[in-house]
């Protein structure tokens, strides 16, 4: 529904982290759940992006209303070399310690030894875990602010209203997305040669009656024993970016931006990895591209 516009790749990729959350932990979420996660081939981007999600209950604590969640760039999540993003990994494992939907708090209780367990029993361990246990429990605050924040503008506005207004804001970034593309073209395509060799290819292709694109990378060059790998969320969230900023309107960056969009990115292309392939470059250099 909202999230901060300006760090393409943190901002546009989060719902998918959300998204997967929500997928793994259907039916046993409790109040007070927080989970984490930054698993690249499951919703994440690369492994320093710790994603944290709580969700948000009424005052019954019976129905999930919303969501929140918090990004956090992390100093250093283990690997062969300091800060997690050597530029000699060919696997994620020589990135650092993958968070693959970690119970964080448990109905209230901070699940701290299990955390540190998770950050050190890794051939290439967190160099500071305590830093990790701090910022993670700043994520977990920022996130208790939005559910403060929630609450009171239920409390209000009335629930009802609140929902209602969360579609209008979706339903008016699509309409702003389709307006921009009645002004491109019906078809444009474009290739990229990296630096690794590897080529980007894209076509875009705009369809007026639906008022629809279909962007689709099909082409692009295979995931390769290198981290310029971008995991389907970056380059997802690199689409989004593009078409955001060609919306001239003062809209918050939400994920009806995507809803006119339809993007096709195959299977084992460098723009849609699996596991063991490294992947941090793709946030930083892949994502630009």
């Amino acid at each position: 529904v909202a999230n901060a516009p300006h760090m393409p790749v943190h901002l546009g990729s989060m719902d998918r982290s959300v998204e997967t959350i929500i997928r793994l932990n259907r039916g046993k979420v409790r109040p007070g759940d927080v989970f984490a996660l930054n698993a690249p081939y499951n919703g994440g981007t690369h492994l320093p992006d710790i994603t944290v999600v709580t969700p948000v209950f009424d005052d019954a604590a019976r129905r999930i209303l919303f969501w929140v969640a918090s990004r956090g760039h992390h100093a250093d999540v283990g690997g062969t070399a300091p800060g997690s993003m050597t530029p000699l990994a060919t696997t994620v494992d020589e990135e650092g310690v993958l968070f693959d939907n970690f119970h964080l708090v448990d109905r209230g209780r901070f699940h701290e030894a299990e955390l540190r367990r998770l950050l050190t029993d890794h051939p290439w361990p967190a160099r500071n875990p305590d830093q990790n246990v701090a910022d993670l429990k700043a994520q977990i605050a920022a996130n208790e602010k939005g559910v403060a924040e929630l609450r009171k503008v239920v409390a209000q506005f009335g629930l009802e209203t609140v929902e209602a207004y969360m579609g209008h804001v979706q339903d008016n970034a699509a309409e702003s997305v389709r307006r921009v593309l009645e002004r491109l073209p019906d078809e444009a395509a474009y290739e990229y040669p990296t630096d690794t060799g590897q080529v980007i290819r894209v076509k875009i292709t705009v369809d007026r009656k639906a008022r629809r694109a279909k962007v689709d990378f099909t082409g692009t060059s295979p995931v390769e024993k290198n981290n310029f790998n971008a995991p389907e969320p970056v380059t997802r969230a690199a689409v989004l970016y593009a078409f955001r900023v060609m919306v001239e309107g003062s809209i918050p960056m939400n994920a009806g931006c995507l809803r006119p969009i339809d993007i096709v990115v195959p299977e084992g292309c460098m723009l849609r990895p699996a596991y063991p392939a490294a992947v941090v470059a793709g946030n930083v250099e892949t994502s630009q591209h």
